[in-house]
This record gives structure tokens, C-alpha cells and sequence, in this order.
């Protein structure tokens, strides 16, 4: 049975003069709230902080962020129903450049509490909403036709109904355009991207033991890992996220630790995707692999000092970064 797309939602793209060179593509977006109590108690009526809502989504966040930092990417999403139109409603108010592929279904939305007595977070995420094979080939589509694409970075989670291997299906676009892929995923949906050949790859240390079938990974046993994935010629850099550790750069020429600054982390929603965010945007803009890293973790680092699901921002980036220390173990 053929599935027909509803029309377009309103303000389904937004155009600027000439396209940016980053695409970030998200097949699972939500509409993220962060809001607070007094204490987590079971059973009885708890009164929230009133709610902070906004766009959320791997690639989404991706693009939100290189916005902070001074830079243009466009946000290719698949979004349905009130929470689609609000997502872009949202996105227009942070002038972020995107193209929204609709879909018949509502779009998620992500709830982040702080309980205030402990200050610790719990963070609910729910479901995406089952697509259609006619909607993700749109998807894949808009992402073939634009038109002066640098790099594509595919990140976060897949919804129901899409094919696992629709990021290897991204990397695939990526080679015809001579663009560089930056597949920010897990599980089997990371490997089969691997087995199409990626530029970069960032998975934490559980995600990278299991690319290599192992339960864990210690000392040297992490750059040994990643060092096999990239000379099997699947990938050329991999960047090792380790929390307020830092991270683990790794290419076929070095293994280097680059360590986060100290700070007070208020949360950590988000510092993966404004790690992501800060390399993409300091290679955009000519930076070599090692300076782009560096950077990277400024500003992962930075999106730890805002409460809830807020992003980096760049005045924080700018001082964290002449703090950060970098040290070659190869």
C-alpha cells in the first residue's frame, strides 16, 4: 500500500544566500524540557520550576551549537504535528538554517528534571515515532540535493521504521558529494555506517568496546582498538569521548589525550553534540584535526556549565580553551 506524505508543514525550509558547507541530518528529533523541583518524592503532587523548551536532536543540536559559535549549518530533520511545528518555531528564534522533511506522525518530546535537595537530574526520553519508508527516502533525498556540501554529520538515534543502515546510506551520499561523513551514532547502526566508510567517527568507551566486540576497554587497550578501525581503512579519525576526562584523538599518525578543564557541572545534556559541533566548525573553517579536537572539548566542556539541556556558549568556550591541555601518547 502506497503511503502519501501529508502537505508540508508551514516553514518547512528556511533558504539563506548561499547554502553552508555543514549539513547535520537527524532522524529522531525532540522537543527537549528542562525543569526543576524541590525533591523527587513517589506518589505525591510535585511542583515544577515553570519548563525551558527547546529543539533537541543530535544533529539539531549540532547545528544550534555551530550557530553559538559564530558558524552556519543547515539542520536536515524528519518532524510531524504540533511538536514539529513547534520545533520549528523554535529553531526560527535561534536563526538556525534548516529543512524539515514532514512526517504524519507527532514528534517526540524529552523531559530533564533537577531534583534540587540532591542535585542530581533524571532525564526521561521517549520513543520516536514510527516513519515511513516514503519519508526517510525524502530524507535521503534532501540531503542529495544540496548542493556544496563540505561535511554531513548524521548523529542520534534511529526511530522506528527507519532502516538500520540508513546512515551507511548517508555515508554512501557523502562519497558521491566528496564530503566528509561524521556518523555520531551506536550499536549496529555505527558499524554498518564503519562498513561504508566514514571520515569520523565519536563514540565513548562502551560504544567503542563494543564496535570490537569486547565487554570493556582499558589503558591501551581503547587507542589499540580505534587504531584497527582506522588502518581497516573504515574510518580516518575517531575521537573517544571520556566525559570530564576529556577525549582520546586518534588518526593512522597519533593518539593524543586532550584533557578538559576542570569546572562545576550544572549538566550534561548536549556536550557530545557541542563536542561534535566545535570540531566541524574548526575544520570548516581550516583548522588541522588537533586544533579542531581541542576546541571540540571546549566546548563540550562549556555546555556542562548551563543547567538543563542549554548548549554552549561561546564566551565560556573562549575562555576554556586556553586551558586545555593536550599530550601525545604515539
Amino acid at each position: 500500500m502506497n503511503i502519501f506524505l501529508k502537505p508540508p508543514i508551514k516553514k518547512a525550509m528556511k533558504i539563506l544566500p548561499s547554502m553552508p558547507s555543514i549539513i547535520t541530518v537527524t532522524l529522531n528529533p525532540a522537543i527537549d524540557k528542562s525543569t526543576s523541583i524541590a525533591s523527587l518524592i513517589p506518589e505525591k503532587k510535585l511542583h515544577c520550576a515553570q519548563p525551558l523548551l527547546e529543539p533537541g536532536g543530535g544533529g539539531i543540536n549540532v547545528a544550534r551549537a555551530i550557530k553559538r559559535l559564530g558558524g552556519n549549518a543547515q539542520a536536515i530533520f524528519l518532524a510531524g504535528g504540533y511538536n514539529g511545528d513547534l520545533l520549528m518555531k523554535l529553531l526560527d528564534a535561534e536563526e538556525v538554517l534548516y529543512c524539515c522533511v514532514p512526517i504524519r506522525n507527532d514528534t517526540r518530546e524529552n523531559i530533564a528534571v533537577v531534583d534540587k535537595t540532591t542535585n542530581l537530574q533524571y532525564r526521561f526520553l521517549m520513543p520516536g515515532s514510527e516513519i515511513y519508508e516514503c519519508e526517510w527516502q525524502q530524507c535521503l533525498q534532501t540531503i542529495e540535493r544540496h548542493d556544496g556540501a563540505a561535511f554531513i554529520v548524521s548523529s542520534g538515534s534511529l526511530p522506528g521504521g527507519a532502516p538500520v543502515d540508513i546512515y551507511a546510506r548517508i555515508a554512501a551520499i557523502a562519497k558521491k558529494k566528496n564530503a566528509r561523513c561524521i556518523a555520531d551514532t551506536s550499536g549496529v547502526a555505527l558499524q554498518l555506517a564503519l562498513d561504508e566508510g566514514v571520515f569520523l567517527i565519536k563514540p565513548n568507551l562502551s560504544e567503542l568496546s563494543a564496535l570490537v566486540g569486547r565487554k570493556e576497554l582499558n589503558g591501551k587497550e581503547v587507542a589499540e582498538a580505534a587504531m584497527n578501525i582506522i588502518n581497516s581503512k573504515k574510518c580516518e579519525v575517531i575521537i573517544v569521548s571520556m566525559g570530564a576526562a576529556g577525549a582520546l584523538l586518534i588518526t593512522k599518525d597519533t593518539v593524543q589525550q586532550i584533557a578538559a578543564p576542570p569546572v562545576k557541572i550544572k549538566s550534561t545534556v548536549g556536550a557530545g553534540d557541542c563536542l561534535v559541533a566545535g570540531i566541524v566548525h574548526s575544520l570548516s573553517n581550516g583548522e588541522n584535526i588537533n586544533k579542531a579536537v581541542k576546541f571540540g572539548v571546549a566546548c563540550g566542556t562549556a555546555a556542562t556549565l548551563n543547567e538543563g539541556t542549554s548548549l554552549c556558549k561561546l564566551n565560556d568556550v573562549e575562555n576554556l580553551f586556553s586551558g586545555i591541555a593536550a599530550h601525545y601518547l604515539i
